[in-house]
């Protein structure tokens, strides 16, 4: 059986014609990762050492003369005025062969990574990024996704599934890398993201949906401040700052309070949502002692399990510093987490003000309480939620609430951390008044997904023929299941057996992450 690393060094199929082996337009300056210049980063990933970075060229113009957007206009004014700090020490990382590939002409400085043969020969430079730390800043793309098997998804969701590429996302989040990729069809009537997450970007579309956001965040990190660029940098802040910068100066997005709630941080974002002239005006604007933090966050408390549910599957998909992710799978009505976000440091030792935002979700069944207002640490309970929309004027369902964490610097609102819970809504539960507590309580699940043909994640969660009727004694406690299955209905204790002693198996159909075996990353037409 071959490991997730082996299935993802397969061979690209690429389609409609396209050979992986076409020569891409040349660079004006461009640098090469051999395979010896990586060093092994514990089971995460490659650190590239000894990258030797070219200039510039800085007689080139730092955006196509033809562009005459009034956000290019913006950018060569400041780089005529000696305001901007351009391409110095930025690589660009197309991960797709040329696929969806930022033109050459576009930034006739910036410098392209390019792979050596035996890196390409391993797909190091193709799909999700992250296996890779590199010594610049590195804004990257991918036009690609799982398109085939029984597994398919966007590269965004793949790294939102995998624990070790979540972790490679953050990674690659604290160490100034940038990606995007389309959501393609994991965002178009159901939104199948199990995450809200700050560490990429994922645009609505297939195939070259990432190109305006390509140049929106080029032309905001080349408008950036030599002073500023180099503390952000130096701070491993480039790209929380990228991405408080593009959700801030969305249309409508206005004030302090419009940026600290939900249609500001979308799992996905459209290009029209883009306003770049007033993301280079922003990123022009920052100033080195007034550059936000990266909120961190730990949780201190929750009755999420590391074993729940039928399968005793984690309950904890992962614990990352801006990202935390719960999958519900107890019988439980209502959850509990305790949160904290005092890890977290202004840059310029500023004090800080924190506000806990309810982005995603039904305010009715998600209570959010601070020790104290701007407080570092707040007490979250949730009620289960069955499929909603999170946006009443939209078509598109969801499974996630997601919260949302600011840092305030008395100067700029943070990039959110953001708290997400996923519901396993393919099953069909029904919770009922317990005439004990007062409270809710299980009364039914049907896990038949399959039957039903409700769409679930292989990866995350599992199908079952059968429905489970929950009994309970006078005093609420669980004292077995009613199975119905098509050969007929019976009784289980707690243990999973029937009380005359004969036993039920089966057999979940939970997909192993290691069986991804014939997972074939293609362009996204």
């Amino acid at each position: 059986m071959l490991h997730l690393q082996k299935a993802l060094c397969l061979c690209a199929t690429l389609i409609a014609g396209m050979a992986s082996t076409l020569p891409l337009p040349a660079w004006a300056e461009s640098v090469l990762l051999e395979a010896g210049d990586l060093f092994q980063l514990g089971g995460i990933g490659w650190v590239a050492t000894g990258l030797d970075m070219p200039e510039p060229e800085s007689g080139l113009p730092i955006i196509e003369a033809s562009d005459n957007s009034p956000e290019a206009a913006l950018l060569r004014r400041l780089d005529n005025a000696g305001k901007a700090a351009g391409f110095d020490g930025v690589l660009y990382d197309n991960r797709d062969r040329g696929h969806s590939l930022v033109p050459p002409g576009m930034f006739p400085r910036l410098i392209r990574l390019e792979f050596g043969p035996e890196l390409r020969k391993q797909d190091m430079d193709y799909g999700v990024a992250g296996q890779v730390v590199l010594p610049a800043i590195v804004i990257g793309n991918s036009s690609t996704a799982i398109t085939r098997g029984d597994i398919p998804r966007s590269q965004g969701r793949l790294a939102m599934t995998v624990p070790r590429y979540s972790k490679r996302a953050f990674l690659s989040y604290v160490s100034n890398q940038l990606y995007i990729y389309p959501e393609h069809r994991d965002y178009d009537g159901h939104d199948r993201f199990p995450v809200n997450w700050p560490y990429t970007v994922i645009s609505e579309g297939s195939s070259h949906s990432d190109k305006p956001f390509m140049r929106a965040f080029l032309m905001s990190v080349a408008a950036l401040t030599p002073e500023t660029r180099d503390r952000l940098r130096e701070e491993s802040l480039i790209v929380p700052t990228l991405q408080m910068v593009m959700r801030r100066s969305q249309p409508g997005i206005y004030s302090r309070d419009a940026y600290k709630a939900g249609p500001a941080h979308r799992a996905v974002f459209a290009k029209g949502r883009l306003a770049p002239e007033r993301m280079v005006a922003l990123a022009a604007s920052l100033k080195p002692d007034e550059i936000p933090p990266m909120v961190r966050l730990r949780v201190e408390e929750e009755d999420f399990r590391v074993r729940a549910g039928l399968a005793g599957m984690p309950e904890q998909l992962f614990n990352t510093p801006s990202s935390i992710a719960r999958i519900w799978r107890g019988p439980e009505y209502s959850r509990h987490m305790v949160v904290s976000a005092a890890d977290t440091e202004d840059p310029n030792g500023r004090d800080l003000e924190f506000t806990w935002v309810l982005l995603q979700g039904d305010p009715s069944r998600v209570r959010i309480t601070p020790e104290a207002p701007g407080a570092a640490r707040a007490e979250i309970s949730i009620d289960w939620h069955d499929r909603f929309k999170a946006d009443p004027d939209e078509p598109r369902t969801t499974d996630r609430v997601d919260i949302g964490v600011f840092a305030w610097n008395g100067a700029h609102e943070s990039a959110p951390a953001i708290i997400s819970i996923s519901f396993p809504n393919h099953q069909k539960r029904i919770y009922e008044p317990s005439p004990n507590d007062g409270g809710m309580r299980l009364k039914s699940v049907d896990y038949d997904a399959k039957a039903r043909r409700a769409d679930y994640d292989p990866l995350l969660h599992w199908s079952a023929p059968w429905k489970d009727v929950i009994r309970y004694d006078d005093a609420g406690a669980t004292t077995g299941l009613l199975r119905e299955t098509k050969d007929g209905v019976f009784e289980l204790s707690g243990q999973g057996r029937i009380q005359d002693g004969r036993t039920v198996t089966y057999t979940l159909e939970r997909e192993k992450q290691d069986r991804i075996l014939s997972m074939k990353v293609t362009p996204t037409d």
